[in-house]
């Protein structure tokens, strides 16, 4: 008999069974979505100009967004270093809730667990209020730290994760992985490459990619070639075999991909070689979702403002891969 639905995963399933009308930066007043369709086209020309307008355009929605029924709790540290630290998001009355552990971007060069204006507390307090634990964790960067620092690290984090969730309100035995552009990139090292030792257990449900980079290249179409070298080396001739595609066919957790329709250069055509290398080895397509009107920052930005295509497609993922059976989601 298959195990009884725990409420917090009956919560996620009231708010998917609900009726949602989002349509494209839905939240974002009309001014400001014009505006993002406008700069879609042109994103790859100059990234971080184009950067700075997203944030422009989201940081008045972040700074005012919802955040109720959550209890948040900073930098437990996961390990030696100043950037082995994460922030729990616990919803209120959490008990055996679903985990989701969000991986920052950052070109592998920078980044953080949260930034000025509410960037990537917003992807964890999303998932709170839904009735998941949210984890949201720093790392080390290039170049003190190369690859394959960042999955080891992550390592780490789902072991703490394994050893605090319960503490927390939530289930270790559930945990799935969202990472973001160079988080993704470290996800899916840790889940699948061969050559790194670190390996997940049985904890992990299912691993979200999004915007990742999943094909290791410093080509001179690549704007963040930069921190690809500084992460994985100077040596070309192995970027073949750090490359996430690379070791596709190896995927054996269920695997979910989302790629902007404006996306830093290539990196939506190897989340769609990603995608391919999957289906093909299981004879059956993951779950796939191309965002319209979004680009590469705005993925992780449009979390927790109002918009929920994304949120409700990672829950659908989560549910369907949840262990509890076809019975514990009832589709809008």
């Amino acid at each position: 008999m298959s195990e009884a639905l725990p409420a917090d995963w009956a919560r996620i399933t009231r708010f998917l069974s609900s009726h949602s009308g989002d349509r494209p930066m839905a939240a974002l007043p009309d001014a400001e979505r014009a505006l993002m369709a406008e700069i879609g086209p042109k994103w790859g020309t100059d990234i971080q100009k184009y950067r700075d307008m997203v944030l422009d355009a989201y940081a008045p929605l972040l700074a005012n967004s919802p955040k109720e029924g959550v209890t948040v709790s900073r930098e437990h540290a996961y390990g030696p270093h100043e950037r082995h630290r994460l922030d729990v998001f616990r919803p209120d009355g959490a008990e055996r809730a679903p985990v989701v552990v969000f991986v920052h971007g950052g070109a592998f060069l920078r980044g953080s667990k949260s930034v000025p204006d509410g960037i990537y507390d917003n992807v964890t307090y999303w998932f709170a209020r839904q009735g998941c634990l949210g984890i949201n964790i720093e790392y080390r960067l290039a170049p003190e730290a190369p690859f394959p620092a960042g999955a080891e690290d992550l390592a780490a984090a789902v072991e703490w994760v394994k050893q605090n969730a319960a503490s927390h309100g939530g289930d270790p035995g559930k945990v799935f992985l969202v990472g973001h552009s160079a988080g993704a990139t470290h996800i899916a090292g840790y889940a699948i490459d061969p050559n790194i030792a670190a390996k997940p257990g049985a904890e992990l449900c299912g691993m979200v990619l999004i915007s990742g980079r999943l094909r290791i290249d410093a080509s001179p179409e690549n704007p963040n070639a930069r921190g690809v070298r500084a992460y994985f080396g100077e040596d070309e001739s192995l970027y073949e075999v750090r490359s996430p595609v690379t070791h596709a066919h190896l995927c054996r957790h269920p695997v979910m991909l989302a790629i902007a329709e404006f996306e830093n250069p290539l990196l939506d055509l190897y989340g769609a070689e990603f995608f391919w290398r999957v289906a093909m080895k299981n004879r059956k397509a993951p779950r796939f979702l191309r965002m319209a009107l979004h680009n590469h920052s705005s993925m992780a930005m449009h979390f927790n403002t109002g918009e929920e295509v994304l949120g409700r497609e990672i829950l659908r993922f989560m549910v369907e891969n949840s262990g509890y059976g076809p019975g514990a989601m009832t589709r809008p």
